[in-house]
Order: structure tokens, then C-alpha cells, then sequence
């Protein structure tokens, strides 16, 4: 099957466009009280994006969530890692909290941006990372290999649950140039098909 030329010179434009020294991994989660384990009789949700950037002399993770209608005061969030659902597992990130984390008296609302520098042994726990090889390197890995399977839940702890009141387990989403490679792809498929069967 041939491309069209101005197809085939579109396909390679974009691929030509994408940063060869970066790589974007993108999990997304809805976040609710059910989700918990055992569940939690919360009516409150949230929604977690983390955004890792892989390049060739850094590693970042970028969280941006927000959640809303805790029955408790926030305390802490971070990420959970490594089990198959629904199961409970030992904190991955940041041993008490995202930095800068909306907390504290009456605050059961909030929103969160924040990019963190993964190449640090402090962003990890301790126990994750002796568990995971014991650098930074090795405890990224496991972190990815884990959200990659699934296995990788955001959890915001409350007063009222301080377990966890709303969790949900990570999902990798397609890259924007991924999406746009496959998009592509598809336009060139049906363009062909409707070509050959002329």
C-alpha cells in the first residue's frame, strides 16, 4: 500500500517535530470514596494527571489534581505503588505529602500544580527505593513499570478518612503526538481503501 505524497510528507513532519531527547508519559485517575479499600462512604471526588518528562539529563513529574467535597480536612496525597487493584500498598512519593499539598483546617477543596525533580532519592520513600534497586534510576523504573501495569493509585488522606478518603488507580493516556501519529495513520488507512476500492 502506497501513502499519498502529501500524506507520507505529513506523517514525516510530525514525527520529525517530536523531541527526540524527550519522552511525556501521561497517567490520568478519577478519584472517589468507593474506590478506596475498603471503601470509604464519601461522597467527594477529584481527578489526579501526572505527567512525567524523560529527557536525556532530567526526569520530572509533573501532578496537577483537584478534588472537592472532602467530609474531612485534607492532609496529605501521593502515590501509591506497586499492586493490582483493588489492593492497598506502601506510598511510592513523597513519604508525607506532595509539597505544597492543600491542607490544614477547613480545607476540603483544592487544586494542585506542582513539577517535581524525579532524579532525587528524595522523591521516593525510603522503602520504595530499597525496594526498587536503591538509586533514583532504579526506583523510576519500578514507579513506571508499575503505573504502565496499572498496578500505581493517587490516594488524598482527610481527618475524616485517615487511610485515604478518595483514591483511583493511575491510567496511562495516549501522548498528544502519539494521538496525532494514529490519527495519521487512520486518514492515510481509509484514504488507500477508498482509493483501491475505485
Amino acid at each position: 500500500m502506497r501513502l499519498a505524497p502529501t500524506l507520507a510528507v505529513a506523517l514525516l513532519a510530525t514525527v520529525f517535530a517530536l523531541p527526540a531527547h524527550a519522552v511525556k508519559l501521561i497517567f490520568f485517575t478519577t478519584m472517589s470514596g468507593p474506590e478506596e479499600n475498603p471503601p470509604v462512604a464519601s461522597t467527594a471526588t477529584g481527578n489526579a494527571t501526572v505527567i512525567f518528562d524523560l529527557g536525556a539529563a532530567s526526569a520530572t513529574m509533573r501532578v496537577v489534581a483537584e478534588f472537592d467535597g472532602l467530609l474531612g480536612d485534607a492532609t496529605v496525597a501521593h502515590i501509591h505503588c506497586c499492586v493490582a487493584p483493588p489492593g492497598n500498598v506502601g506510598v511510592a512519593t513523597y513519604p508525607s505529602t506532595f509539597t505544597g499539598w492543600p491542607s490544614g483546617e477547613g480545607v476540603r477543596s483544592g487544586t494542585y500544580d506542582r513539577t517535581f525533580d524525579m532524579s532525587l532519592a528524595t522523591s521516593y520513600t525510603g522503602g520504595f527505593l530499597t525496594a526498587n534497586g536503591g538509586t533514583p534510576a532504579s526506583a523510576l523504573a519500578g514507579l513506571l513499570a508499575g503505573l504502565e501495569a496499572g498496578r500505581g493509585y493517587f490516594n488524598v488522606h482527610s481527618r475524616f478518612a485517615p487511610g485515604g478518603e478518595i483514591r483511583g488507580f493511575l491510567v496511562r493516556v495516549p501522548e498528544p503526538g502519539s494521538l496525532a501519529l494514529l490519527g495519521l495513520g487512520l486518514a492515510g488507512l481509509a484514504w488507500a481503501r477508498r482509493r483501491h476500492a475505485a
